[in-house]
């Protein structure tokens, strides 16, 4: 996988490379001809952003689609990835406190009541609390649970998360597609008229550029978008586990408070 993507950046830096060159030659002969017609040329009329847009071709409606895509998918984990969803502060305390009195039973039955990645966890995971084994009250087990669970639920969320990556990787590709399409009808005006005409060759030229630019605007987002919601469902699965784990300590600690005590050396509790 690693080599594939490598090869695949490896041809757009040689597509970029190639566009840089090509634009280097043909430009200063549109410029030459134009300084020289400059005298008796009338005003070239500018363009809006849009009237660019629509002339750069069909090469922009995928990339027009990629970026509502990407602006849907940044609405949805946002509304997905929020800590009520995950780590509600009520539920976690309530868990908490529950576990210090080692009451299992009613962590696991105010989980349950939860619809949040935190109560589905602890729901999951808790009943395999061990009564009969005072000294981890089955820790490993419970561990165990918590993992397999966040391993299920994960991928559900990252894949919601990992069309960002698909995003950034198809946007440039069209615009580099758009570029090089561009390009060839500037040489094939070239071929046809017998020379340079830059009112002909400029239009291909903006195609060219403007794809490219296109697919940059939409793939840069979607880069930074897929990085921060990525850090963001991490810090939230972490939170969660933290918790699960940290009632199941409080019980452990509280079953196995005489035995702690007895184990200090005297004189070291009463300091």
């Amino acid at each position: 996988m690693l080599s594939h993507m490598s090869f695949l950046r490896s041809k757009r830096n040689l597509i970029l490379l190639a566009v840089v060159v090509l634009f280097a030659v043909v430009a200063p002969d549109i410029w030459a001809q134009e300084a020289a017609e400059a005298a008796g040329d009338a005003p070239a009329e500018s363009k809006t952003l849009m009237d660019k847009i629509v002339d750069a071709g069909w090469f922009m409606v995928p990339i027009g689609v990629l970026s509502v895509l990407m602006i849907t998918l940044a609405v949805f984990n946002t509304l997905q990835l929020s800590r009520k969803r995950f780590v509600p502060a009520g539920l976690k305390e309530e868990i908490l406190a529950n576990m210090a009195d080692v009451r299992v039973r009613s962590s696991i039955d105010a989980a349950a009541q939860d619809p949040s990645y935190l109560g589905r966890m602890v729901s999951t995971a808790y009943p395999l609390v061990d009564a009969t084994d005072t000294e981890t009250l089955g820790r490993t087990k419970v561990e165990d649970m918590i993992a397999d669970f966040s391993i299920r639920e994960n991928s559900r969320y990252m894949s919601w998360i990992g069309y960002f990556s698909v995003i950034a990787q198809a946007a440039p590709m069209i615009g580099l597609f758009g570029t090089v399409a561009g390009m060839i009808l500037a040489f094939d005006t070239m071929g046809l008229s017998g020379g340079a005409d830059p009112s002909q060759l400029a239009g291909n030229i903006s195609l060219a550029l403007m794809t490219t630019a296109g697919g940059l605007v939409v793939a840069i987002p979607s880069i930074f978008c897929f990085y921060i919601f990525k850090n963001r469902f991490n810090k939230l699965v972490s939170e969660a586990q933290d918790t699960a784990i940290e009632g199941l300590d409080y019980a452990v600690g509280t079953v196995n408070a005489d035995q702690q005590l007895a184990k200090v050396p005297e004189g070291i509790s009463e300091g």
